[in-house]
C-alpha cells in the first residue's frame, strides 16, 4: 500500500564535502502554489472591486450555497452552543484550558536595555490590532482549528478578532454548527460564512461589514494558501500551511500498530496528506505494511486514506541507522514529527527542523491536534526549516522605543556624524549636529 524508498548507502556515493539532498529524495507532494496563484488572482480582484456580491457569487459557484449575507447572526452562534454535545463541549473546554496555559507561559515581557546614562532602548511587545482567522470546513469541520487560532490571539491581547469558515449546504449556508459553537464558547462574535480564496481577499481588502484586517492566520487548501501568498504584503500572514504531513522516525522497538495508526491519522485529513515512515528496520516496515492492510479497510474514510498512503507524497524510507534517519527527517522538516525509538527524548533533542515533535509511543500527533496544549497550526512543505507554528508570538510585534537625553546624544553624536557622512547622507549628520556639541 505504501511505497518504499531505500536510502542505505546513499551518503557513501557523495564526496566528503557534499551531502545527499534528502529533501529531494524523500516522498513529497506536488503542491504547485505558483500555478494556483493564477487561478485565485481574478477571485481576489473581484472581491476587492465588488465586495460582498462577488463573495456570494463565489460561494454559489464553489460551495453550492445561494446566500444573501455573509454574516453569521448572533442567534446562530448561541443556538449552536446550546445544542453542542456535552462531551464535545467538555473536550473543547479542556483543549482551551491547556492551550491557554501554554500560551500564557509564552508571553514575552518588554525588554529594557540601558546603554549608558540617559540612553535607553525598550523593546515593547505590542499585539496586532485586528486579525482574521481562517478555519477550514471542507472535508472535515476542523473545530479544533477554532481553538488553535483564537486562544493565542486572545492571550496576545488582540483587540479585534474576526473568524470565517466555509458556508455549508447542509447547514443553511452557515459554517458547521460545531465550529459556530466553539466560536460562541470562546466569545468570538464576528463570524463570517465565507471560505476559500475569497475569504482571504475579504480579510485583506475588507468587504461589506468585514473591515480589513492586519493579519490572517489559519490553514487551508491550495487555493487558500495561494491567496495568502498573493496577498502577502497587502495583509500579514502566518505561513503558507498546506496539506498536512507526518514523519515518524522509528527503530525496531516501535509498536507497528501504533506507527500504522498514526500514519493513517494524518492520511485521513486529505487525499494529498503525506505520511512518511523513516526507519532502519526492514522488519518494522513489513509489520507496518501488514498493519496498514488490516487497519485501513476498517477506517471510516478508507478511500481517502488509501489515496493518501499510495500517493507520491507518502512512503516508507529505509535508512542505515538513526544518524542517517535524523539527517533525513531534518531535511524533510515535517509539520509533525514523531520519535518512536529507544531513548526517544535523546533522539528528539537532536531534531532541528519540525513544526512539532512528539516524543515516545504515547504522544501521537492526534494528541497535539486537540489536547496536548501545543498548537496544531504548523508549517508544512518543508517550511519548518525556517518557520514556526502558530503561537502568541505570531499575534504580537516588537516595537523599539528609543529614549536619549542631550548628554547621551552628545556622547554618541560623533559616531553618528561619521557614519552618516560615510554614507553620503549629510542631512542625517546635520540632524544630530543641530542638537549638540557637534555643531
Amino acid at each position: 500500500m505504501i511505497r518504499r524508498v531505500d536510502l542505505r548507502g546513499m551518503a557513501a556515493r557523495y564526496p566528503d564535502d557534499r551531502a545527499p539532498d534528502y529533501r529531494r529524495l524523500v516522498p513529497r507532494a506536488e503542491f504547485d502554489v505558483d500555478a494556483a496563484v493564477d487561478i485565485v488572482r481574478p477571485i481576489c480582484d473581484e472581491v476587492r472591486e465588488r465586495g460582498v456580491p462577488a463573495i456570494l457569487e463565489f460561494s454559489a459557484q464553489f460551495d453550492g450555497v445561494d446566500g444573501t449575507d455573509i454574516v453569521v447572526p448572533p442567534e446562530a452562534l448561541a443556538r449552536a452552543l446550546e445544542r453542542l454535545d456535552p462531551d464535545v463541549r467538555a473536550g473543547l473546554e479542556e483543549s482551551i484550558r491547556r492551550l491557554r496555559a501554554t500560551c500564557e507561559a509564552e508571553l514575552e515581557a518588554d525588554v529594557v536595555t540601558d546603554l549608558g546614562p540617559g540612553a535607553r532602548v525598550t523593546q515593547r511587545m505590542v499585539p496586532v490590532d485586528r486579525v482574521g482567522l481562517y478555519v477550514p470546513g471542507g472535508l472535515a469541520p476542523l473545530v479544533s482549528s477554532v481553538v488553535m487560532n483564537v486562544v493565542p490571539a486572545q492571550v496576545a491581547g488582540v483587540g479585534s478578532i474576526a473568524l470565517t469558515s466555509s458556508p455549508q449546504r447542509d447547514h443553511d449556508g452557515l459554517p458547521h454548527p460545531t465550529i459556530l459553537a466553539a466560536c460562541a464558547l470562546l466569545g468570538i462574535e464576528e463570524v463570517y460564512a465565507v471560505g476559500g480564496a475569497q475569504a482571504i481577499a475579504m480579510f485583506a481588502y475588507g468587504a461589506g461589514p468585514c473591515r480589513r484586517v492586519d493579519l490572517v492566520t489559519g490553514p487551508g487548501n491550495i487555493y487558500v494558501v495561494s491567496a495568502k501568498r498573493l496577498l502577502k504584503g497587502v495583509v500579514g500572514i502566518d505561513s503558507e500551511a498546506g496539506p498536512t504531513e507526518i514523519a515518524i522516525l522509528a527503530d525496531d522497538s516501535a509498536e507497528p500498530a501504533y506507527v500504522a495508526a498514526d500514519l493513517i491519522s494524518q492520511a485521513e485529513h486529505d487525499p494529498l496528506a503525506a505520511s512518511v515512515l523513516v526507519t532502519d528496520s526492514e522488519s518494522l516496515i513489513e509489520q507496518v505494511a501488514a498493519e496498514l492492510e488490516r487497519q485501513v479497510p476498517a477506517a471510516k474514510h478508507s478511500e481517502r486514506i488509501r489515496t493518501s498512503l499510495t500517493g507520491r507524497q507518502s512512503g516508507a524510507v529505509l535508512v542505515e541507522d538513526l544518524d542517517q534517519g535524523l539527517d533525513v527527517v531534518n531535511a524533510y522538516a515535517a509539520e509533525h514529527l514523531e520519535i518512536q525509538t529507544r531513548d526517544a527524548a535523546v533522539v528528539a533533542g537532536r531534531v532541528r527542523n519540525a513544526g512539532a515533535v512528539f516524543v515516545g509511543p504515547f504522544a501521537p500527533v492526534s494528541l497535539g491536534d486537540y489536547c496536548a496544549g501545543s498548537n496544531h497550526v504548523l508549517p508544512t512543505a518543508g517550511c519548518a526549516c525556517h518557520s514556526s507554528g502558530l503561537s502568541v508570538r505570531a499575534f504580537r510585534k516588537a516595537v523599539h522605543v528609543v529614549e536619549y537625553s542631550r548628554e547621551a546624544l552628545d556622547d554618541v553624536a560623533g559616531h553618528v556624524v561619521n557614519l552618516a557622512e560615510a554614507e553620503d547622507l549629510p542631512g542625517h549628520a546635520a540632524a544630530v549636529r543641530l542638537r549638540g556639541r557637534e555643531r
